[in-house]
């Protein structure tokens, strides 16, 4: 069972993705778009043209698993290509823009 959580890594894929791509299709966009195995456990997040759905994409140990998350209306937030932290994973599916957003300084282990 996978959850998600600020325990992970999540990678966003630069540009847009063809949402009929399922385990295979997206593996290989991690593979030869990221340059990562897939198989570390992170979190790979693609998004279609239109942003209206997003796919993510997690190896649990034994075999892929695809969240997928259509919207009725409006649109994901645009993103480029690389690591977000998991509080920018939230904002990004509840339609928040996060260059919009003002943060507070906050420990940060090194």
């Amino acid at each position: 069972m996978v959850s998600f959580g600020s325990n992970l890594r999540y990678y966003v894929y630069e540009g847009w993705v063809d949402m009929r791509k399922s385990f295979d299709g997206l593996h290989g966009l991690v593979v030869n778009g990221l340059g990562r195995t897939g198989l570390e456990g992170d979190v790979y997040i693609f998004l279609n043209r239109r942003r209206t759905q997003v796919k993510m994409l997690v190896w649990d140990r034994s075999g892929f698993v695809i969240y997928y998350k259509r919207l009725e209306r409006g649109s994901f937030e645009g993103y480029g290509s690389g690591l977000i932290s998991w509080s920018d994973l939230q904002m990004l599916l509840e339609g928040i823009k996060i260059e919009s957003v003002k943060r507070r300084r906050r420990y940060e282990r090194a």
